[in-house]
């Protein structure tokens, strides 16, 4: 394969996402903004029953949490302060966690500033259903236009191809021409839990990208609405029937300080068309196997059905964080047992199954090995293959790498066959949000193509 050479980037953000709006919404991934006309004070509420939750700018910005008889004001030492004259402000929910952001300076499509963040974990449960059923907005203050409905994105990451069950790409006519789907995690402003998943239309020509849907997901072993991302999501036909699976990685609600801090991957089923819309899901956890691996999660699930049955590579963590690729296989996905591990990596993720030219029709897994991994392992994509003659926890070892630009952070490998070449779907660690926003807000997209 030749080398890949970046061609594009691409950073869709959208603190509310256009053509929604707050009426029942389904999961905890909401945001109201309004544009400042004037200097008096303005609020932004979100309430359901006895819990009101704001965000404030009276000059400087701060958040107030109503919880029945209970109120708490809360500002940034030293974010809450504007750098320039605020032109919108925002109110995210997003998980368990609440923010007021800025938009500062004039221009219309200035980027947005968290001034104020606060985890409502031991508050509020804002994964409740029925509480979200509940939920409505408020907003006072000299305000124009005012804009409320589902969280958008500060920036997208793992990104995969939608494709069908053999692994070929999940094509769709366009105005001018084929596109493919994507899905991706939309960053939410903060680390794991403030993102969720997204599925996104790709013109490989223009590398157009088109916001389609977002999925949200309720876990077989607790209650709530979660926003779990990491995610695979493929069309399983069979004779008359066709069916969408989606696995995910339930990163929704991580927490590595946890003494039983774990993550796993779970399964949806469904004939709903997941590419449109917004959608909750309901799973059950997919039995990934580490058969003699220390592992205490797995996540990065991506699956290809074969004439011999499923394989699913993924990621095991022999605690977080050092984790490798591990390659699974069985005649169902419920009967699935451990091929191979590369247990000598130790920051390698986003297994991706392909099958690269001169690969003989055999599917290979690729990975990307971030900037923690041993000597020779760092700031790369290897390809791995299955080696018999070795013990399985090194049995998936490297057969090679692919020769293509490597962003910060660990940009997943996903690669789309074109008539003429290869197109790379990555991304980098670029931020967004500003300083409060911390960990997991990374997420420009970066094309590359490699020709025949």
């Amino acid at each position: 394969m030749q080398r890949f050479e970046t061609v594009g980037h691409a950073r869709p953000v959208a603190l509310v996402q256009p053509g929604t709006d707050l009426t029942a919404p389904l999961a905890p991934s909401v945001a109201v903004e309004a544009n400042v006309t004037g200097t008096s004070p303005v609020s932004l509420s979100l309430v359901s029953g006895e819990v009101t939750l704001t965000g404030t700018y009276d000059g400087t910005l701060g958040l107030t949490v109503t919880t029945g008889s209970r109120t708490t004001r809360h500002q940034s030492r030293r974010s809450s302060h504007p750098e320039a004259p605020v032109t919108t402000v925002g109110l995210a929910l997003t998980g368990t966690h609440l923010s007021v952001l800025t938009r500062e300076g004039g221009a219309p499509d200035s980027g947005w500033t968290v001034r104020g963040r606060l985890d409502l974990l031991d508050r509020v449960d804002t994964r409740d259903e029925a509480w979200l059923a509940g939920l409505v907005h408020h907003v006072t203050g000299t305000v124009g236009e005012v804009r409320a409905g589902a969280f958008g994105q500060l920036g997208l990451r793992d990104l995969r191809v939608v494709s069908h069950a053999d692994g070929s790409p999940w094509r769709e006519d366009g105005p001018d021409g084929e596109h493919v789907l994507l899905t991706a995690t939309s960053a939410g402003p903060g680390f794991f839990d403030t993102a969720h998943t997204s599925v996104w239309s790709l013109d490989p020509r223009t590398l157009a990208l088109e916001h389609r849907s977002d999925l949200f997901f309720r876990r077989p072993d607790r209650p709530g609405v979660f926003g779990d991302h990491a995610s695979h999501l493929l069309r399983d036909t069979r004779g008359d029937h066709s069916r969408w699976l989606l696995t995910t990685s339930t990163w929704g609600d991580f927490d590595k300080s946890a003494p039983d801090a774990s993550v796993g991957v779970t399964l949806a089923e469904t004939r709903v068309d997941l590419t449109r819309g917004r959608h909750v899901l309901d799973t059950r956890a997919l039995a990934l196997p580490t058969t003699g691996l220390r592992s205490v999660g797995v996540w990065d699930p991506h699956l290809v059905r074969t004439d011999e049955g499923w394989l699913v590579a993924y990621v095991s963590a022999r605690r977080f964080f050092r984790f490798h690729p591990v390659l699974a296989g069985g005649p169902s996905l419920d009967d699935l047992t451990l091929l191979g591990a590369a247990s000598d990596r130790r920051a390698t993720e986003g297994p991706v199954l392909a099958r690269l030219d001169g690969a003989d029709g055999r599917w290979q897994v690729l990975a990307s090995d971030g900037r923690d991994g041993r000597a020779g392992q760092r700031r790369r994509y290897p390809v791995l293959d299955l080696h018999p003659d070795l013990p399985a926890d090194r049995r998936l070892a490297e057969v090679g790498a692919l020769d293509a630009p490597y962003p910060a952070n660990i940009p997943w490998p996903t690669l789309l066959e074109e008539d003429d070449g290869w197109l790379m779907i990555g991304f980098d660690g670029r931020p967004h949000g500003g300083r409060l926003v911390g960990y997991g807000s990374h997420g420009r997209v970066v094309f590359a193509r490699a020709p025949r």
